[in-house]
């Protein structure tokens, strides 16, 4: 089993930090965000990395290298520029001829992979996508009218939502490239969106716990960068 990992994009939403440094290798606490991912990856016996990269590619590959150095075997797939998360996918394809887990560069995990390649294999599914629960309270009072006359029919005080949320860990299979078009910014919920249509299995698993941090923005980034401060400390 070989892990591609999406490390190509160019974070526009933690901007400043990502001027002069590519998101995924943001410090959290002792160790860039990308060096928790690949050693994750090691912990649950995936040691053949494939690293899609492009801005600022240069600090990525001179911190890794070979991989060796981490107990790992890394090969990168090179865009010249930014493509989105399809055309990183589709940059690797000469480096994927079997079944291989995709993940996003800007997610940390710490979870058991055995059961997500279990579903897969079992549902010989061309993709299957990891999801956990995820709820969030509004800040705001959602009000229900009736469209037609205007008349206020319920007030529903800052309510909170739930559902099961994409975090970005998949297994996949090397058909997925047929569904990602050359050359163009296409979004991955197309694609996955065009397999559905096609009739091909889409699967998927849901993760239990809360053992998953995105590093989307500012502030979820400060948030993470804490907790795992407070994990050093308590190593410490």
């Amino acid at each position: 089993m070989k892990a591609l990992i999406l490390a190509g994009g160019m974070g526009t939403r933690l901007q400043p930090y990502t001027f002069f440094v590519p998101k995924p290798m943001l410090p959290l606490a002792d160790k860039p965000l990308l060096e928790h991912l690949i050693s994750w990856l090691k912990k649950n016996d995936v040691k053949d990395i494939v690293l899609s990269v492009s801005y600022l590619r240069r600090m990525i590959e001179d911190y890794f290298q070979d991989g060796s150095e981490f107990g790992v075997r890394i090969t990168y797939a090179r865009s010249q520029s930014p493509q989105g998360i399809s055309g990183q996918i589709l940059s690797a394809k000469q480096f994927l001829s079997s079944t291989f887990y995709l993940l996003y560069g800007d997610s940390t995990f710490d979870f058991d992979l055995d059961q997500i390649l279990r579903i897969h294999k079992r549902k010989k599914a061309i993709l299957t996508m990891g999801l956990m629960h995820y709820s969030e309270k509004l800040r705001y009072g959602i009000i229900e009218r009736q469209e037609k006359t205007g008349k206020v029919v319920a007030w529903r005080e800052k309510p909170e939502i739930s559902g099961l949320i994409n975090i970005g860990c998949y297994v996949a299979e090397p058909k997925i490239f047929n569904y990602i078009p050359v050359g163009k910014m296409y979004g991955f919920d197309d694609v996955v969106r065009n397999m559905i249509k096609s009739g091909e299995t889409v699967q998927s698993y849901v993760f239990k716990g809360k053992d998953f941090l995105d590093i989307g923005d500012e502030q979820s980034y400060r948030r993470v960068y804490d907790l795992y401060l407070e994990k050093l400390g308590k190593i410490l």
